[in-house]
């Protein structure tokens, strides 16, 4: 292989949307490379045309051989999910990019864009966008068939992300291009292209929840309310586990759902997974997590069964393990990432030292904080402090490995 390669973007007008230069160097290739879509473009070209199909380890293989001309097409601007990070990390390659889908939005709109939180639901899952976007004023979402801006809009109003409206910009630079600002209503009732772009605008300003949300923001179980991580000790926790914004996140023993909210709010890019063993907490952090805007896995179950459909976390929270502490300890570090931090609520010395013992015995560095807060509470026209629980703090950092 001794050519560089051209990696072209092109639109949805197809040849007429190119610089001459460009057409020229494809009407001049050896080998032409692209999707069925844009190789129709170029019904005259006589020389090889190269689908590209399913997954690129054998093109890559092919174009790593070869020694003749090559062009290759792809979709708007290929550095932006598009095919020119993959090929040009593997391959020479010169890249000439063509306007994004969703710069042509903006401009359909007639809104600017640097600004907008960019997110790709195409191919993806729809798991956690709730929090990704939650308190963002203005968001363009690339879609898919299965995350449609019908699913889009059913998503936000089950959420209660009312506050935006939407901008749907279909087939762009088509023959059948077609844009249109819809409701959150609108959208879910509404058929369209499957090319499309979404783009979500807040109509009036929602901001998100800081750290240290209430305790009686949380749904609770009834008559037992109480069985939650309170806010301090919560706050406390949470600045323990020393989340990323794409940590992988476990809680265990979620109850209310309230840290693995939390936890969701600050690692949006992350992931979280909660697992609960009563039935009826569980349905309250089900319904928490449409309140308070997160959107992560809560499971049915006693740990440690069933974490091993969890991926390996970056940070585990336990709030209660529910007996069997050792085999939890053992299996929670062995699937904790290297460096990554378990940290335990615990309110018996008997339960602190005999996770102290076992952590210690798995290797790692342990500290722990005592928590004993109180907060004030007023008497007729006096104050007095009302004392918390005591609980002790356990943090356990995972070594390199």
């Amino acid at each position: 292989m001794t050519n560089w390669m051209k990696m072209i973007g092109i639109g949805d007008n197809g040849a007429e949307g190119l610089l001459p230069q460009y057409a020229e160097w494809i009407n001049e290739c050896d080998v032409l490379v692209g999707g069925e879509r844009h190789l129709q473009f170029f019904p005259e070209f006589k020389n090889e045309k190269k689908v590209i199909k399913g997954g690129l380890s054998a093109l890559t293989a092919e174009l790593q051989q070869e020694t003749r001309n090559v062009v290759i097409l792809v979709s708007g601007d290929p550095l932006f999910y598009g095919l020119g990070g993959v090929l040009a990390k593997k391959l020479p390659i010169a890249i000439y990019p063509y306007t994004s889908s969703v710069q042509l939005a903006f401009s359909k709109m007639q809104e600017s864009w640097q600004d907008a939180y960019i997110v790709s639901l195409h191919g993806r899952s729809i798991k956690g966008f709730a929090q990704r976007i939650d308190g963002r004023k203005k968001i363009a979402v690339l879609t898919d068939e299965a995350n449609s801006p019908q699913a889009i809009a059913k998503y936000l109003k089950r959420f209660g992300m009312t506050e935006y409206d939407a901008f749907v910009a279909e087939n762009l630079q088509g023959e059948n291009e077609r844009c249109r600002s819809l409701t959150l209503d609108e959208m879910e009732q509404t058929s369209f292209f499957p090319l499309n772009v979404v783009i979500l605008k807040q109509r009036e300003v929602v901001e998100r929840a800081s750290l240290g949300i209430p305790d009686d923001a949380f749904l609770q179980r009834k008559p037992d309310k109480g069985l939650i991580t309170k806010r301090e000790i919560r706050t406390l926790s949470l600045q323990e586990l020393e989340l990323k914004e794409n940590s992988v996140v476990w809680d265990i023993g979620t109850c209310t759902g309230s840290v693995a909210i939390e936890a969701a709010k600050i690692a949006r890019e992350g992931a979280v997974y909660a697992i609960e063993k009563n039935e009826g907490d569980l349905e309250n952090c089900l319904e928490n997590q449409l309140k308070h805007r997160t959107d992560f896995v809560a499971v049915l179950g006693k740990a440690p069964d069933r974490l091993d459909e969890f991926p390996n976390p970056h940070a585990i929270f336990i709030g209660g393990n529910g007996g069997n502490m050792e085999l939890l300890l053992q299996t929670c570090i062995s699937r904790l990432q290297p460096n990554g931090r378990l940290v335990m609520n615990i309110a018996t010395i008997e339960n602190l030292a005999e996770a102290l013992q076992h952590l210690k015995t798995l290797g790692c560095e342990v500290s722990i904080l005592q928590a004993q807060i109180s907060k004030s509470k007023p008497i007729l026209n006096l104050t007095r402090f009302e004392p918390l629980n005591p609980i002790y703090i356990m943090t356990a950092k995972k070594g390199k490995e």
